[in-house]
């Protein structure tokens, strides 16, 4: 890594048909396990944001949160989870979306944000993007408002970016 420059997707190892046949997973383990490489991440991650440009950092569990709370840390915001229904214990919004086949429900608790709070929404991985489009509208259930949402990797195949359109979208590795 000369100079701090790091092509990114050489610490992305792909698994081919986990986790089942004709699925072809983009592991960032050991982009985790390399101190260099994790903190040039987080660094790019954080790129437009100073201290006091946006007041919380939001992910979603699990790898969501890994990304999320170095970058709260490292631009002086503060850190809110979002979990998957009823791993809360205080009251909670919520916002069900549509999966391939079924639906899932994100939670965050009611007074997560101060109302007009800004708020970076950080992730692993942009793949068909519900998650992330029903996670920002929680944030903005909440009362909060979405300034940028900042992914590791892209899948592009996959058209995430649509359900997104309304945002300003940022991602490191595309494929």
């Amino acid at each position: 890594m000369p100079n701090g420059i790091v092509n990114f997707k050489d610490y992305i190892r792909n698994i081919p048909d986990w986790p089942k046949k004709g699925i072809l997973f983009r592991d960032i383990t050991p982009l985790l396990a390399d101190p260099q490489a994790f903190k040039l991440a987080i660094e790019v991650l954080c790129h437009g944001f100073k201290n006091g440009s946006v007041d919380y950092v939001a992910a979603v569990e699990a790898r969501g949160f890994i990304f999320g709370s170095a970058v709260a840390e490292k631009i002086g915001a503060g850190f809110v989870p979002i979990r998957k229904k009823g791993k809360l214990p205080f009251k909670c919004e919520s916002v069900t979306y549509e999966l391939e086949y079924g639906t899932d429900t994100v939670e965050v608790h009611i007074d997560a944000f101060k109302k007009g709070a800004k708020v970076l929404m950080i992730d692993d991985l942009l793949a068909t993007g519900g998650t992330m489009a029903a996670a920002c509208k929680l944030v903005e259930k909440a009362g909060a408002q979405i300034e940028a949402i900042s992914f590791l990797i892209e899948l592009r195949e996959l058209c995430g970016r649509e359900k997104l359109q309304d945002y300003d979208i940022r991602t490191i590795i595309s494929y």
